[in-house]
C-alpha cells in the first residue's frame, strides 16, 4: 500500500509535504484515501491546512493566472525579464478561437502550429528539444497530472521500477498536493504544464509568464524548479478512440522495428489525464521496453543530471542509469488493474496528436488529426528560466497547455 512506505515531513516556508521513503507518520494513517484504488475513495476532495491555507497567495485554481495584486517576487521577475521579451501579440484567445487570425506566411515567429518550425527566429533561443541524443531510446512522459487515481497507474511504474517524466498542471497540485508528492518520492522527474491549461500564445506576455511562474511554485521549489526544455506537440479539442489511440502506439512501434531511432531517439507523451490514457500506457510498456533499448526519464536522455535548481537532487547520467547494475532498470512483467478514475477538471480539455516526422521525434500517442499546438515544459534550470520559455510560448505556438 502506498501509504505504508511515505513519511510526511514539513519542509520549507512553504508548509507542503514531503513525501520521503520512512516510515508510515500518525498523521498520514488517518488518510485512507491515499491508499484507496478506486475513483471514489481517491478522488474524494480533501482539506490539507498547509495548502488550503495558501491559496491566497495564487491565482484561483484552473482560472488564468495574472500577477497577483500586491506580489512583489512576482512582479520584480517580471521587471526582470520584461524588456527582452518579445513584442508579440496574442494570436487567438485563451479558449482557442482562432477565428479572423491572419498570421504572416513567412512565419515570423516560428509559430509550431503553422510550420511545424522547431528553430526559433531570434537570436540566442535554443532549437527545441524534438529528439533525443541516445539512439534506441524513448524518453517516456506523461502530461496532465497529477490524476487523483493514479495510485494505480503509478504502483505499475515502480514494481516496473520505471521513472518517468511527468509534466504537472498548477491548478491539479493544488486540487491533489499529496498526489503530486508521491511522484517527487517515487524518483519521477517533475515539469510545468501551466497554471490553468489554456492557450498559451491567446495570453499577454505578462499573463503568459504568470501562467509558468504560479505552476513553478505551488510546492516547494526543489519540486518544479527544473530546466527549460519545449516540446512542441499538435492538438485537437475533445477525445479520441482506442482504435487512434493504438494506431499511435502501432505506429510508433513499427518506427522503432524499422530503424527510424537508430541515430537518435524519441520522446513519448502519454497523458495521465484519466484511468483510458494510463491503461492504455500500461498497456503497451512491454512492448516498448521490448522495442526500444532504453526507457527514460527526459533528463536522463539528455544527460542532464541536475536537473533542479537546487543541488539536492541529482539524476544518474545516461550511462549510469542504463547500466545493468542500475536500480532503474526494473523487470517487465507486472499487471496493474486501474479503476475507473476522474478526468482533470480544467477547462477546455484536450488530447493531443503525434507528428510523426523524421527530423521531430516527439510522439503524442493520445491523438486523432494535425490541428493546434502546445508545449510541455519542464522548468528553468537558471533564474533565466521564466523568461527562455516565456519567450518560447509566446514565438513557437506554445498555444495550448491542453496536451
Amino acid at each position: 500500500m502506498f501509504v505504508s512506505r511515505l513519511n510526511y515531513t514539513r519542509i520549507r516556508d512553504h508548509g507542503l509535504v514531503f513525501l520521503a521513503l520512512a516510515g508510515l507518520s500518525a498523521a498520514a494513517r488517518d488518510w485512507g484515501f491515499l491508499a484507496a484504488r478506486d475513483n471514489v475513495s481517491e478522488c474524494t476532495p480533501y482539506y490539507y491546512a498547509p495548502v488550503n491555507s495558501r491559496l491566497s497567495s495564487f491565482p484561483t485554481i484552473w482560472q488564468p493566472a495574472s500577477i497577483l495584486h500586491g506580489d512583489i517576487n512576482a512582479e520584480a521577475k517580471w521587471d526582470s525579464i520584461k524588456r527582452t521579451v518579445p513584442d508579440i501579440p496574442p494570436k487567438g484567445t485563451p479558449m482557442g478561437d482562432f477565428t479572423g487570425l491572419k498570421y504572416p506566411e513567412n512565419d515570423t515567429d516560428c509559430w509550431w502550429t503553422y510550420s511545424k518550425c522547431v528553430s526559433p527566429n531570434l537570436p540566442g533561443l535554443p532549437k527545441d528539444v524534438s529528439d533525443v541524443p541516445e539512439p534506441h531510446t524513448l524518453a517516456y512522459g506523461f502530461d496532465d497530472g497529477p490524476n487523483c487515481s493514479h495510485n494505480a497507474f503509478y504502483d505499475y511504474l515502480m514494481d516496473q521500477g520505471q521513472k518517468a517524466t511527468m509534466f504537472y498542471i498548477g491548478s491539479n497540485v493544488m486540487d491533489w498536493p499529496l498526489e503530486a508528492q508521491r511522484a517527487v518520492s517515487d524518483g519521477h522527474e517533475i515539469c510545468v504544464h501551466t497554471w490553468s491549461h489554456r492557450y498559451m500564445t491567446g495570453l499577454t506576455s505578462r499573463d503568459a509568464f504568470a501562467e509558468l511562474y504560479y505552476s513553478a511554485y505551488p510546492v516547494p521549489s526543489n519540486i518544479f524548479v527544473a530546466w527549460v526544455h519545449i516540446l512542441h506537440l499538435s492538438g485537437i479539442e475533445g477525445g479520441v478512440s482506442s482504435e487512434i489511440v493504438d494506431a499511435n502506439y502501432e505506429l510508433l512501434l513499427k518506427e522503432s522495428e524499422s530503424g527510424v531511432f537508430d541515430k537518435a531517439g524519441a520522446i513519448l507523451l502519454a497523458h495521465e489525464l484519466n484511468n483510458f490514457t494510463m491503461s492504455e500506457a500500461v498497456k503497451y510498456y512491454e512492448r516498448l521496453k521490448s522495442s526500444f533499448k532504453n526507457l527514460v526519464p527526459l533528463a536522463v536522455a539528455l544527460n542532464h543530471t541536475h536537473p533542479y535548481v537546487e543541488g539536492g537532487v541529482a539524476f544518474d547520467n545516461f550511462d549510469d542509469y542504463t547500466s545493468s547494475d542500475s536500480p532503474n532498470t526494473g523487470a517487465v512483467g507486472s499487471n496493474a488493474t486501474l479503476g475507473n478514475s476522474a478526468t482533470p477538471t480544467a477547462t477546455g480539455q484536450s488530447i493531443a496528436d503525434s507528428h510523426h516526422d523524421a527530423n521531430i521525434q516527439v510522439k503524442n500517442v493520445e491523438s486523432a488529426t494535425v490541428d493546434k499546438s502546445s508545449a510541455s515544459s519542464c522548468a528553468g534550470k537558471t533564474e533565466d528560466f521564466l523568461k527562455a520559455f516565456l519567450i518560447a510560448s509566446l514565438m513557437w505556438g506554445a498555444d495550448n497547455a491542453l496536451n
